[in-house]
């Protein structure tokens, strides 16, 4: 979990937002890499433990169940990511992707105003910031849910903080990553046939 909001965030997307999936899919798009030769990595961190810290694995969760064509995901409800293992699941994900783009999902506190928020940022996210744990930094951009106030008894608060606010947040950010996948694949696709027109035209 990242306890502080990232005030240099590109994007803020109130997750029961009408357009938020689109809107977070689109934000997503913008920063993945044109070339399809790196693999593309969702790492979503947090346990099942604590309600807060399970807006990460749940995200997996729901990703898992879409079966994503583009996307490798890891983190979820069954095999959570957190403190204890993250270097070891960062270590096994770079030895099975060469020069994986990875994208960093995690929980966050932050002011009572931003609660419900999604931030889209570019560079990675950095779990156990705010209560001084020297944990692996994750991802070359990340997506962070505001899941609860920040300053006072972080763990305690993460454990009170609603399952229903943090369950709407999760299907928000899956739905959003499930259509960025349906236009990864698109434009995979169309840059795919692309190269081979050209190709046959060089040839000719």
């Amino acid at each position: 979990m990242n306890l502080f909001f990232d005030r240099r965030a590109k994007a803020k997307i109130l997750h029961d937002d009408f357009h938020a999936a689109e809107n977070l899919a689109e934000e997503l798009l913008s920063f993945l890499p044109d070339t399809a030769t790196r693999p593309i990595v969702f790492v979503c961190i947090g346990t099942d433990r604590s309600t807060g810290d399970s807006l990460g694995p749940l995200v997996g969760t729901l990703l898992e169940e879409k079966q994503l064509q583009s996307f490798s995901v890891y983190g979820t409800l069954e095999e959570p990511i957190h403190a204890v293992n993250l270097d070891q699941k960062l270590k096994e994900i770079n030895a099975k992707h060469f020069n994986p783009y990875i994208i960093g999902i995690d929980a966050c506190l932050g002011r009572i105003k931003n609660i419900g928020v999604i931030q889209v940022a570019n560079g990675p996210v950095k779990p156990g910031a705010g209560v001084n744990k020297e944990l692996p930094e994750v991802g070359n951009i990340h997506i962070t849910g505001i899941v609860n106030v920040s300053g006072f008894m972080e763990f305690f608060v993460l454990q009170n903080t609603r399952l229903s606010l943090v369950m709407k947040m999760a299907k928000t950010i899956a739905n959003g990553i499930f259509l960025a996948n349906q236009g990864y694949s698109q434009k995979r696709w169309n840059d795919l046939n692309w190269d081979q027109e050209q190709g046959k035209i060089n040839k000719a």
